[in-house]
């Protein structure tokens, strides 16, 4: 297959985490010309706009990664094949005509493509808000953080109760200052694993407790907070930084009104990744068959499967599997 020019590719890839990242790779090593259409600016995904600093362990050939590392490099293993970024772009409409599919993202621009790919991951999400919080995100408040560096020597307050309250709580221990959970009921939802894990390092945990006041310096930044405890008087908190790790709300958006079978924001698919609309497909986490496990690792392998079946739908005379790129010169 050989590349077209302007706005018309082989394949259009919805979702710029780390499964529509190695898709592209792999869509350059079956000849296929390719565009990454993402609604955040940046690639990564969920990655880069979570958990940027987070150690994933998951990944095959990796004991541990840091998470922009790990899309760092799916940038560098695609970039030789030359795959046209589409960042800060929504996929808006989805129509077939003819042999081709074409998709128009927010804007009116309308993109070309043999075949779509969706990675979209869990779609568009949403934090969820910490009311006490209220005009103070980005002035002491974060969902997430992007840099652990940007809060060295500080006072942080984590508040939540699930895995990724924890993950920054066992970020963060080694930088900041100090380190508080506070959280609203007595049971987690985090794994025994890495509450274990925080307990041991003495990290102080408050349980039936919400923070109900940010306390501002005379600079304007934050200073402190106020917990109110379950049968106990108020205390207040030294507090630099306040995360707010109460998990967020999910939309696939346009894509639900694109004719494919979606069932709890996942998109049913068959054993080649094809979806019930032609020459749709999906991969990673928005696609959905029995058994699927939801995991970095399982989207790399959809990928592939799913680019080597579009390779054979564009070209009927190409082969399903084209050998292993390690035979590649």
């Amino acid at each position: 297959m050989t590349e077209v020019p302007g706005d018309s590719y082989d394949l259009v890839i919805i979702g710029a985490g780390p499964t529509g990242l190695f898709a592209a790779y792999y869509a350059g090593f079956r000849g296929l010309s390719m565009a990454v259409v993402d609604s955040l600016p940046e690639p990564g995904g969920q990655v880069t706009a979570m958990y940027p600093e987070k150690m994933i362990y998951d990944v095959g050939g990796f004991a541990e990664v840091r998470g922009r590392d790990l899309v760092e490099g799916l940038v560098k293993q695609a970039a030789p094949w030359n795959p046209k970024y589409l960042l800060g772009r929504k996929a808006e409409k989805l129509e077939t005509v003819g042999d081709k599919v074409e998709l128009t993202l927010d804007g009116g621009e309308t993109l070309k493509a043999g075949a779509v790919l969706i990675t979209a991951g869990i779609g568009e999400f949403t934090p969820r808000p910490l009311p006490a919080g209220d005009g103070w995100l980005g002035r002491g408040m974060v969902h997430f953080v992007p840099a652990l560096a940007a809060h060295a020597g500080q006072h942080v307050v984590v508040v939540g109760g699930g895995d990724s309250a924890f993950d920054w709580i066992l970020a963060l221990h080694p930088v900041a200052a100090s380190v508080t959970l506070v959280h609203r009921r007595a049971k987690f939802r985090a794994a025994e694993s890495i509450v274990r894990q925080a307990r041991e390092l003495g990290v102080r945990i408050i349980t039936d407790a919400e923070v109900t006041q940010f306390i501002e310096a005379e600079d304007g930044a934050l200073e402190a907070v106020t917990v109110a405890m379950k049968g106990a008087e108020d205390e207040r908190l030294p507090a630099n930084a306040v995360v707010a790790a109460l998990g967020f709300t999910a939309d696939l958006g346009p894509i639900e009104s694109w004719g494919l079978e979606i069932d709890h924001r996942a998109i049913a698919v068959d054993s080649t990744m094809a979806t019930a609309r032609e020459r749709v497909y999906a991969a990673g986490d928005v696609a959905a068959y029995p058994g699927k496990v939801k995991l970095i690792a399982t989207g790399f392998g959809e990928a592939a499967t799913a680019v080597n079946n579009i390779a054979v739908a564009l070209d009927p005379d190409a082969h399903l599997f084209p050998g292993h790129s390690s035979n590649a010169e």
